[in-house]
Order: structure tokens, then C-alpha cells, then sequence
């Protein structure tokens, strides 16, 4: 049984830091970001690649964050310089990072069982992963308190003010894309190195369990207004992953996942009481501006 929670424990943990990218673009920009499938995948594929080559297994973990970030810089310019739809725009990035990750691997899939990764110490892997995810956790919520992640928060909420004030959403819309597909690639690399292993397709499906995440633990904890939403998108992904671990558990079959996932989704938006509005200019899962910052004018005055 202990096996049982320490592994939930270490893969939602990973999972979490996933989830934290996914908050950044749905919650934050209310910006429907598909290409974080084929991010997650990147950052497994990077990994995979430099262990494979010698490099340190945390000098990976940095790689890993600055190809997700060109990535996610890709999408932006996609859609800002482009005119290209966001949702068009994640999927030709989702799309074309399917080629490059075959590229960068060489091959469909890559072992690591033989290479040194981060988890090669003595140190329990849940232990490190934990920390991970809180720095992770506290470098965002230090990163929004500044004065561009105030601009970051205002961009989703409040884009005409923002653009009022002669700040280029445009801009800020491509660092945020950036940051949140860095994150996400970490926690590709992460998942590689954790199950010893990279694959071109690891990354199917990983926006559904970020948005899973993220929605569930909003859901859940709506009421314990004390937490910060990355506690809540870290808290959302361990109970997400406890539900599919919990499913198998009882005897569902792994063909199944994909299905739980979906009902795990109808539930959590059930409890959170909201509408789930398909389009193809926008997909809005979360109330729009989620972050009430650029709503009063103490926060309009803060950017000038």
C-alpha cells in the first residue's frame, strides 16, 4: 500500500508542474494551448537525446525548458504575427514538434535504462520530485507578483486596458505561451528520466490530463480560498493520478484510461459549476480572466 501512494505521490508530482504550464495559458491568458502535447514529448526527447550524449541529467532538465520555450514562442508568433487562430496555432506547433521529436530521437523511442538521470542518487525519487514541484510552484507565484506577471494576469482578464496603456499584449502573450510550454517540457523531461525511457508519443493526451488537473483541483478546493491556484493545480494533478491509480486498482483495464479521464473531466467541471464552451476562436473552460487583477483600479495604476 505504501508503494501504492509513494508512486501517485511521485507521478502527479511530476504531473503537477505539467499542470502548473497548463494554468498559465487557460487560466491566466485564456489562450487554448494544444501544442503542449508535442511539448511534453520535447522535453522527453531532449533529455533522452543529451543523457544518451553524456550531459549532466540537470543540464538536461535546463535544455529540456529552453526548447519547450521555443516552442511555446513558436505558437505565439503563430498567432500574434500571423493572425494564425490559437487554436490552429497549437496544433500546427502540436503537429510539427511529432517531426522533430522523431528527428532529435533518431528513433521512435529511446531506453535510458543504463544512463544516469536525476534520480540515480540515493535520494528518494518522490523527494526529489517534491521539490521540484515547489520550486516550481513558489518561482510562479514570485514571478506573478512582479510587474510583468501583474501584465501576464491583466492580459487574460483585461486586454483593452492592458493595451490602453500602451503595453503590447501581443508580446506578453508569447512570454507567457513560452513559459508555460517551458514547463511542461520539464516535466516531460522529468517523466523520462523517471520511467527510464523517452517516447515520440508520451505525449498524447497530456493537455487533457493538465486540464483534468487544473480543473479538478479548482473544483475540489474552490472554497479553501487560502490556497493559491499552482497549490491547487499541484493538489488537482495528485488527485487526478489517485483516481486512475485507484481505477486500475479495482480491476478497470488500462484501455480504460481514456475514459476515466473524460468522466474524471464531466465531474470536476460538474462540481465547479461551469460551462464548458467549445468555438473554434476560443475555448473557454474557466470563468474568462479567471485572475480579477486588472478589474479595480488599484491594479490599472500599478502597470503605469
Amino acid at each position: 500500500m505504501d508503494g501504492f501512494i509513494i508512486n501517485i505521490l511521485e507521478q502527479g508530482f511530476i504531473f503537477s508542474i505539467m499542470a502548473i504550464g497548463v494554468y498559465i495559458t487557460y487560466k491566466i491568458l485564456d489562450f487554448p494551448d494544444l501544442s503542449v502535447d508535442g511539448t511534453f514529448a520535447l522535453g522527453a526527447a531532449v533529455t533522452a537525446s543529451s543523457l544518451l550524449k553524456g550531459i549532466n541529467p540537470f543540464t538536461s532538465l535546463i535544455l529540456a525548458f529552453i526548447v519547450g520555450c521555443l516552442a511555446g514562442g513558436v505558437t505565439g508568433i503563430l498567432h500574434v504575427k500571423l493572425k494564425i487562430t490559437n487554436l490552429l496555432s497549437g496544433i500546427l506547433v502540436m503537429i510539427g514538434l511529432y517531426s522533430i521529436n522523431l528527428r532529435i530521437m533518431g528513433k521512435a523511442n529511446i531506453p535510458l535504462f543504463s544512463q544516469n538521470t536525476i534520480f540515480s542518487s540515493r535520494i528518494s525519487p518522490v523527494i526529489i520530485i517534491f521539490i521540484f514541484a515547489i520550486l516550481t510552484k513558489v518561482a510562479l507565484d514570485l514571478f506573478l507578483k512582479t510587474k510583468l506577471g501583474f501584465v501576464l494576469k491583466a492580459t487574460g482578464d483585461n486586454p483593452q486596458m492592458v493595451t490602453s496603456l500602451g503595453i503590447d499584449i501581443g508580446t506578453i502573450k508569447i512570454i507567457g505561451l513560452m513559459l508555460s510550454n517551458g514547463l511542461v517540457a520539464i516535466s516531460g523531461s522529468m517523466m523520462a528520466q523517471y520511467q527510464r525511457f523517452s517516447d515520440v508519443g508520451m505525449g498524447t493526451g497530456i493537455i487533457v490530463m493538465g486540464l483534468a488537473s487544473v480543473i479538478l483541483g479548482e473544483s475540489v478546493f474552490k472554497k479553501a480560498h487560502f490556497l493559491l491556484p499552482t497549490t491547487t493545480a499541484i493538489l488537482g494533478s495528485i488527485l487526478y493520478k489517485a483516481s486512475l491509480s485507484l481505477a486500475l486498482k479495482l480491476g478497470l483495464p488500462p484501455t480504460d484510461l481514456k475514459l476515466i479521464t473524460c468522466i474524471i473531466v464531466v465531474i470536476a467541471l460538474s462540481l465547479n459549476g461551469k460551462k464548458l464552451n467549445l468555438g473554434f476562436k476560443a475555448l473557454k473552460i474557466f470563468t474568462p480572466g479567471g485572475v480579477k487583477i486588472a478589474s479595480n483600479k488599484k491594479s490599472a495604476k500599478s502597470f503605469q
